[in-house]
């Protein structure tokens, strides 16, 4: 087998379950490790068959991070996305084997097709891309399954809140209190729960070719049934952080333009967006070093703070 790096090294239980989920005639030829996730491992395989032909699967595995107490749920959530998912013209990878106990594999691990298209993080593109993204997902949101996935969690609260330093008090301070509220009532839908820039898989066009074709929606180990806020504000804030704080209301309006519903009044869309928002200040480590690590070296963890924090006091300015 050839390895792309180390990291990319299949560990021997795991390449015993995928050879015995392959076709007759198949084997793990070649593996890369594949970056700018924050909560597992990531590989592409290369698979083999006899007459010399290649396909390439998608393995994922929840190895020694804070996210592996998690696994077992996110990788049944993730299975049953793709379950429900298939056939649902939401271009998503296939199922083809999960282990998510780790009964087999040294780790527990999902194994899905591989799809074709790359995550795009840089500015270059960004206004043909964000119409794509909305419109995406709005399809998901009108996805009515045959099973609806767990309701959403909402795990950051008051106590758990990491205001940066430098911050906004005042500004913080308000926000928190937004989500000390009860949550506003909803009418549920499918959620993507992690639906952002580094999910999303775009063809890559020649450039200067004009528009936007997304290849592939990946990582539904949060797939749930919520308020279509979340996934929005989600979006909204993670745009914001990569591009700066105005990226984010103007996805927003962009999922408006494509037809998505958001809700009734500004005070509910707010309580939203702010939980989002602060539940950001939570990974800002991590998620700048994921960043950094697919390219976008000038996102320090400062960066991204002073980001987050001009758009948590843009979003409590909106209240006057």
């Amino acid at each position: 087998m050839t390895d792309h790096d180390e990291a990319a090294a299949v560990r021997p239980l795991a390449r015993a379950w995928v050879e015995r989920h392959l076709d007759v005639g198949e084997r793990i030829v070649g593996a890369e490790a594949l970056h700018g996730g924050i909560s597992a491992e990531v590989r592409r395989l290369t698979i083999g068959s006899r007459d010399g032909g290649t396909r390439d699967l998608v393995l994922r595995t929840f190895v020694d991070t804070p996210y592996e107490a998690a696994a077992e749920d996110w990788l049944n959530r993730e299975a049953l996305a793709l379950t429900l998912l298939a056939g649902s013209g939401v271009p998503t990878p296939e199922l083809v084997a999960v282990d998510p106990r780790a009964a087999y594999c040294e780790y527990p691990a999902l194994l899905k097709t591989h799809l074709a298209g790359r995550t795009t993080l840089d500015g270059e593109g960004l206004e043909a891309r964000v119409p794509a993204l909305a419109g995406q997902l709005v399809a998901i949101h009108a996805v009515r399954p045959a099973e609806r996935p767990q309701k959403y969690e909402a795990l950051t609260t008051p106590d758990t809140v990491v205001t940066p330093q430098g911050a906004d008090a005042a500004a913080w301070t308000a926000a928190i209190n937004v989500i000390r509220r009860p949550a506003p009532p909803y009418e549920g839908h499918f959620l993507h729960r992690d639906f952002q820039p580094g999910n999303v898989l775009f063809d890559v066009l020649p450039s200067g070719s004009a528009g936007a074709r997304i290849t592939g929606v990946i990582d539904w180990a949060g797939a749930s049934w919520g308020p279509t806020d979340l996934d929005v504000a989600h979006c909204s804030t993670t745009l914001a952080l990569l591009h700066g704080p105005a990226w984010g209301p103007r996805f927003t309006d962009a999922y408006e333009e494509a037809g998505g519903v958001l809700a009734a009044t500004s005070g509910e869309r707010l309580y939203w967006q702010v939980r989002d928002a602060l539940a950001a200040s939570e990974e800002v480590a991590l998620v700048a070093r994921a960043w950094r690590e697919s390219g976008r070296t000038e996102l320090t963890t400062r960066v991204v703070e002073e980001r987050l924090d001009a758009y948590v006091t843009s979003l409590m300015d909106t209240l006057g």
